[in-house]
């Protein structure tokens, strides 16, 4: 892909990508408004703004590997959202369906794509690559957040499972959240066939599932 191809590609997958991670911390902090935390309320967190959301690191990274990568692969994060498990009734359930509220909304995300896609696929081809686009962005985000290691939402999930004695060890595990990040993305650039043998085959699933027949080819 040229230059010009490569820009144009990062400005269309640009702002579908800022949206599924806005409404991903988004979630996040609903659901623990909900449960009686309002500390991403009381930080502002509570919005569509992007700019609330995001993390400077995090964006840089996305940038310089998309365009690193020609557009094959991208790595980032948005900034997570402030979350005191002391106002919920269980703090150890309560961080398990506020740890859940990300993946599931980008799931959700995923499946509203699908269904333009079924609109869309036989009238314009724009509104289809932008759909198909979205649909991979969220199946992708929902699919990595839930891989069960802190900080990642899936531990989350997983934490509201685990003995209340474990669990306390296992939060403690989110102080090394940053080496993660960092291992994470050396595993997917050193070993290429991480991405294809993982969370390529759960995109696969999805699509064999919620888009029309003979999308796999």
């Amino acid at each position: 892909m040229n230059d010009s191809g490569l820009l144009l590609q990062f400005l269309v997958v640009s702002p579908l990508l800022l949206v599924s991670l806005v409404l991903h911390e988004l979630a996040h902090g609903w659901v623990a408004y909900k449960l009686g935390d309002p500390t991403a309320k009381m930080h502002g967190r509570l919005t569509l703004n992007p700019i609330k959301h995001l993390d400077t690191w995090g964006t840089i990274m996305l940038v310089v590997t998309f365009l690193g990568s020609g557009g094959t692969f991208f790595f980032g994060w948005a900034k997570p959202v402030p979350v005191d498990p002391r106002h919920f009734k269980d703090g150890q359930r309560g961080m398990a369906w506020v740890g859940a509220a990300g993946p599931i909304t980008n799931f959700t995300l995923a499946v509203v794509a699908a269904g333009l896609i079924w609109l869309t696929y036989t009238r314009s081809a724009f509104l289809l690559e932008m759909c198909w686009m979205l649909f991979v962005l969220n199946i992708i985000l929902g699919s990595l957040n839930l891989i069960p290691i802190p900080p990642l939402d899936g531990s989350r999930v997983v934490g509201g499972f685990l003995p209340r004695t474990t669990y306390r060890k296992w939060a403690e595990l989110d102080r090394y959240g940053n080496y993660v990040f960092i291992l994470l993305f050396l595993v997917m650039v050193v070993v290429p066939g991480f991405f294809e043998a993982t969370l390529g085959r759960v995109l696969e699933l999805f699509m064999y599932v919620l888009l029309p027949g003979g999308w796999l080819g």
